[in-house]
């Protein structure tokens, strides 16, 4: 059984896309970020940053292991039950490359445009354009890497599970797909699987995000 702290955000979707795609065993704590149980001490027991996602494999060899940080949870996950990332070689490459894409690239620069967006006490436009351009950039980047394939790195992988929600959080910033056909097709393929809706779904009734500074329960998916 994995103990899986969680709030229903784009990182906490791909663990919980994760668990759900490699059939896992799992319970859910909420971790209620909007009103800061995220820093409260015996949440910082488990990840001293102060972040979530993170799990407990309770029956890790070797007795009980924490994990935090959503791309080691992901390889863990993965390596744990020999799915989802190749054993070697080009193609584990071409895994890793697009996880640490996303993490190190794609997701933090959503995640400040969406801040600057939307919840930013001023209005910032010099931070909203250059984090608006950038996620641009990396849209195009992805867009250019799925041509000709169904997945990023071909067969569909953690690389996809890490990118694809925080393409949820592009759309709710208003970037369209209308011209990013390969995006478009994968989105769709990525919507149409039944784990991945149970994953996203995992208590969606106390989402809450901020759209144009007006507070919404819905994002577009």
């Amino acid at each position: 059984m994995i103990d899986l702290y969680y709030w229903p955000t784009p990182n906490g979707w791909k663990i919980s896309i994760a668990l759900e795609e490699l059939e896992l065993p799992y319970e859910t704590i909420l971790i209620d970020i909007l009103n800061g149980a995220q820093l409260e001490p015996w949440f910082l027991a488990i990840n001293p940053n102060g972040k979530i996602p993170a799990i407990t494999d309770r029956e890790a060899d070797g007795g009980p292991a924490t994990i935090c940080e959503s791309g080691a949870i992901l390889t863990y996950l993965a390596e744990k039950t020999g799915r989802l990332l190749p054993s070697g070689g080009a193609q584990r490459s071409a895994v890793l490359s697009w996880l640490y894409w996303q993490v190190g690239h794609f997701g933090p620069t959503v995640g400040q445009l969406s801040h600057f967006t939307s919840y930013a006490p001023t209005t910032e436009l010099y931070a909203i354009a250059r984090f608006s351009a950038e996620a641009d950039r990396l849209l195009g980047i992805l867009e250019a890497g799925l041509k000709d394939r169904e997945y990023v790195a071909g067969a569909f992988s953690i690389a996809d599970i890490a990118i694809w929600p925080w393409l949820l959080s592009c759309k709710f910033l208003g970037k369209t797909l209308d011209e990013r056909p390969n995006i478009l097709r994968w989105h769709t393929g990525m919507k149409a699987r039944p784990a991945v809706r149970r994953g996203v779904d995992l208590h969606k009734e106390v989402r809450r995000f901020e759209a144009g500074g007006q507070r919404d329960t819905t994002m577009p998916v």
